[in-house]
Order: structure tokens, then sequence, then C-alpha cells
């Protein structure tokens, strides 16, 4: 059964979440504050959540605070973040600051719960058994998931990885937006580029020598992306 971590400061909104994941087979952790997350995180039962869902709009430390923390705790604990509007800012900021997926409240429980289980199938060891990669000092071990640069491990967190392993299995070749949607995020629906774009950021940050000018994970304007070097 799938442990899931619900931090929502609204106790309307957190019992009726609960009470749907619960029904649908999820073990369920809730904190009214990030303070009360990132502590519960620390304790026993830390060790048994899966997956956190996390509202932005929380008192005292901010959702992107939390965020941040539990990136720097965590790099493997995949993240989806409530947002009560679709601001472009603050969705940005949260998918900067570690989040894996987002959903905007009001959000219905089928909506939800296909975001929980899309988000633990990227957390998931992947079942593609293809060439391991070795390019300019990045080397990608696609059975053992690992990811080293210069010889120094490189820790990602399932979305990261999931989106390297789909990009460095066919080097070259120009991923549209919509297919790494449909093919990391297992979006086919409401898919929005900015989970690309921001993944692809954050992936940057870590492998790239001087991530303005990347080496590894390239950008074709108009297109996608594509890896290299070429």
């Amino acid at each position: 059964m799938p442990h899931v971590l619900l931090i929502e400061d609204d106790a309307s909104v957190r019992d009726g979440m609960e009470l749907v994941l619960r029904r649908h087979g999820y073990g369920v952790d809730t904190a009214a504050t990030g303070e009360q997350a990132l502590a519960l995180l620390a304790g026993e039962r830390g060790a048994r959540v899966e997956l956190a869902v996390l509202d932005l709009m929380l008192p005292g430390m901010d959702g992107f605070e939390v965020c941040r923390r539990i990136r720097a705790r965590s790099a493997t604990l995949p993240v989806i973040m409530l947002t009560a509007r679709g601001d472009d800012s603050d969705i940005v900021t949260g998918l900067e600051a570690g989040a894996d997926d987002y959903v905007v409240k009001p959000v219905t429980a089928p909506v939800l719960e296909a975001r929980i289980r899309a988000a633990l199938r990227r957390a998931e060891p992947s079942a593609r058994q293809r060439s391991d990669a070795d390019l300019a000092g990045l080397v990608i071990d696609r059975a053992g998931l690992t990811v080293t640069k210069n010889g120094t491990p490189v820790a990602l967190p399932p979305t990261e990885l999931r989106l390297l392993l789909e990009l460095s299995a066919a080097p070259g070749r120009v991923f549209s937006r919509e297919q790494l949607l449909e093919s990391v995020w297992d979006h086919t629906y409401l898919g929005d580029s900015r989970l690309v774009d921001a993944a692809v950021g954050r992936l940057r940050a870590k492998l790239e020598d001087v991530p303005a000018k990347p080496r590894y994970v390239q950008t074709v304007r108009g297109f996608g992306y594509r890896f290299g070097p070429l």
C-alpha cells in the first residue's frame, strides 16, 4: 500500500483529500504546517512516506521552502504541489524548488489520484534495459539507475532521472515537450510544458559545467530537447 504525506493547512480540504486517498487504498499521514511535515519526515514515520502532496500556501514556512528542504533531505521522494491559483509565477517557483508535478485546487479525486499514480510509477526502477552511456565524463548506468559526473555520484529525483534516461536512450534525437510529458510524466492530457522546462533546468544545474551552455541536454529551438554531445 503506497503511503502519502498530505501537507495542507485547511482542515476541511485536508480531511476530504485524506478520505479520498484512503478510499483508493493509500496510507496517509497529514500535516497542517511545513514544520510539522519536516518533523514527521525526520522521524520514524518518515521512512514509510513514498510521496508528498504539498500545498504551497501554508502558515509559517511556505510550501516553496518546505519543498526545497524536502529535496535537500531526499533526492528521490516525489513531490506534487497544490496551488490555489493557476498563477504562473507560483507554478514556476514551485517547480524550480524541486516539485515533480502540480495540480490546481480545487482538484477532483480522479485527477489527484492519477497524478499520484503517475508520480509513483516514475519513482519505480525503469524496466527498460538499454546501453549504458559514457559521454564526456557523464556515466549513466541504466541497470543500476545511477549517474556519475567525472567519477562523482549525481543524486537525481525520479522525474529528473527518467527524463535523463529518456533523452539519453536516443542521443541526437529531438524530443518534443509533448513527447516527454507523455513518456516521463504519463500526461496524455492537460500536459504543461513548464514541467519539462523546469526539470530540464534542474537537470542542467546538476550535470552541466556551464548550465547556460549545455553539452548534454540541449535545446532545439521551436522543437524541444535532445541529448548530446553531438
